[in-house]
């Protein structure tokens, strides 16, 4: 059986064993445990292996931001979220109502409340599961939280010079309210950084 959320995203429970997958193994978009803590790190080391390699889309700067004491901060916070398949974490994210300071200056259209406002922070798809859409889902997964939490909009930041994360934002409907400057993770300065929001 195969379940599908609105926005095209799937959660597999249960598959044929054709395929290759145990019976009852999931897959999909859920909240972080314990246990998924190595796989993120993992992914952030990839992350910075990649950019050394091929050139970088972000200003993530390896020992400083994102860490794993990022990811165990917002574990503890219940805010830490992860993608998986076959039991391997390919993606993460960090869903909660915290906004970083810079937000504060924005005239966002939606002019909601700090507790109606969703923030989407540090997005993070391993490199070598890039192209299989699980970025999408984890974005599309993070809005139906958002309303299931019952808030008005959904906010989230990324550099001027991160086109694929840009053109994703705006494919799934977030418009692109201001561009200024941001202290990603609160340690590193970038001048030309794009915020939106997409009212749900």
């Amino acid at each position: 059986m195969i379940e599908k959320s609105v926005y095209g995203c799937y959660d597999i429970w249960h598959i044929n064993r054709q395929n290759g997958i145990r019976r009852g193994e999931k897959m999909g978009f859920r909240q972080a445990v314990a246990g998924d803590l190595d796989g993120i790190e993992e992914g952030y080391l990839e992350h910075f292996a990649h950019e050394k390699k091929y050139g970088a889309y972000t200003v993530f700067q390896e020992g400083v931001y994102p860490t794993r004491k990022v990811a165990e901060t917002a574990l503890q916070n219940s805010a830490l979220y992860v993608y998986e398949e076959h039991g391997d974490v390919l993606g993460s994210v960090i869903l909660d109502k915290q906004q970083p300071e810079e937000y504060k200056k924005i005239e966002w259209p939606s002019n909601a409340p700090n507790e109606k406002v969703m923030v989407i922070h540090l997005l993070m798809v391993r490199p070598g599961a890039a192209g299989k859409g699980i970025g999408s889902c984890i974005v599309s997964h993070a809005i139906d939280t958002a309303q299931q939490q019952a808030c008005v909009a959904v906010r989230l930041d990324t550099g001027e010079q991160n086109i694929p994360a840009a053109s994703l934002y705006k494919k799934l409907g977030f418009n692109l309210v201001s561009t200024s400057q941001m202290k990603v993770g609160g340690m590193i300065s970038h001048n030309r950084h794009l915020f939106f929001e997409k009212i749900v």
